[in-house]
């Protein structure tokens, strides 16, 4: 009896284990819902997806959602858009928004835009529901010197087509403001801009920036202009500044050269004296030279000092008079 009783509780074990294993490896509830659903997925097909290390829940799921909305598409498709690494469920979401939306968008497209790492269910929905992207505070000069300062709205809407490889939502802002600092350039004065800032929407709606991104706009509108500082007083100022700067600069050096050259002429003159003074010195040797030799006598060199003394006595007196006329 105890033999019999062993017998039959491993008999149980092993079965419940054998079941254990069997339901592992085939998810039967799985099954069961996706035949409940109307989706015809083989037994096999389910325990292949485990064999290749896919999880069925997250191909049956998607695949009886995309039935139920009349979408046609097979288990393959699905399977290998996740063994490529793409979310299966985004895609299938992806396809029935757009075909709610009346928007063609093939399997094919729908997968190739999750692979590239947009988020098609949400580029989908924008082509339905525009999305709104404001830009930052963008500054132009107007033509008369003022800082003028502009915000914009620009309304867009996802182009399906051309969101593999399309621009994004930076390439609009960034041409956006390229076309509104344009336009703030062109501008005769900022008085013009405030009268009519709608000119610099359609100024710049005009010039086709969505070309090649992944978008389409639909309008540019102005949300606020303001003034900057002007800009055109501040580099008159700084180029007065920079002009004075040249000037005393070329200024300092005429009076630089002024005083170079006064002090080159001191040195001349200083040499001239120097020159005189050699003279007056060569004087007594001549002198010396006329008596030895008998060119001039003895009388000849008394007068010679009489009128040197006499020259002398000229001169005091000269200064003397100047002197006093100067006391006066």
């Amino acid at each position: 009896m105890g033999i019999e009783t062993l017998g039959l509780g491993a008999a149980i074990i092993a079965i419940i284990v054998i079941l254990a294993i069997f339901f592992t490896f085939v998810p039967i509830t799985l099954w069961i819902s996706a035949l409940a659903a109307g989706v015809r997925v083989s037994i096999f097909t389910l325990v292949g997806m485990r064999l290749r290390r896919v999880i069925p829940s997250r191909i049956v799921n998607p695949l009886i959602k995309a039935s139920k909305a009349g979408l046609t598409v097979t288990i393959n498709q699905l399977e290998s858009h996740y063994l490529a690494g793409g979310n299966v469920d985004r895609v299938v979401n992806a396809l029935i928004a757009a075909h709610r939306a009346n928007i063609e968008l093939p399997f094919e497209r729908a997968a190739a835009i999750d692979l590239a790492g947009r988020d098609v269910l949400e580029a989908v929905q924008m082509s339905v529901n525009p999305k709104v992207i404001e830009t930052p505070f963008i500054a132009g000069v107007a033509m008369n010197g003022i800082e003028v300062k502009a915000k914009a709205r620009i309304t867009v809407r996802a182009n399906i087509d051309r969101l593999v490889g399309g621009a994004g939502e930076a390439t609009i802002v960034a041409r956006v403001g390229e076309g509104i600092v344009s336009t703030l350039g062109s501008s005769t004065s900022h008085a013009t801009v405030l009268e009519n800032p709608d000119l610099i929407s359609q100024t710049v709606l005009a010039k086709g920036l969505d070309s090649g991104t992944a978008f389409e706009i639909l309008s540019i509108d102005i949300a606020d202009v303001d003034i900057g500082k002007n800009i055109g007083a501040e580099l008159q100022t700084e180029q007065a500044e920079a002009d004075k700067k040249i000037a005393q600069a070329k200024a300092e050096e005429r009076r630089a050269m002024a005083v170079a050259s006064e002090q080159e002429m001191k040195a001349k003159v200083v040499e001239m004296r120097a020159k005189v003074v050699e003279a007056e010195a060569e004087v007594p040797l001549a002198l010396s030279e006329a008596l030895r030799t008998g060119n001039m006598g003895v009388m000849d060199y008394v007068n010679y000092k009489n009128i040197q003394s006499d020259t002398g006595m000229r001169d005091s007196i000269a200064r003397t008079g100047t002197e006093k006329a100067d006391v006066k």
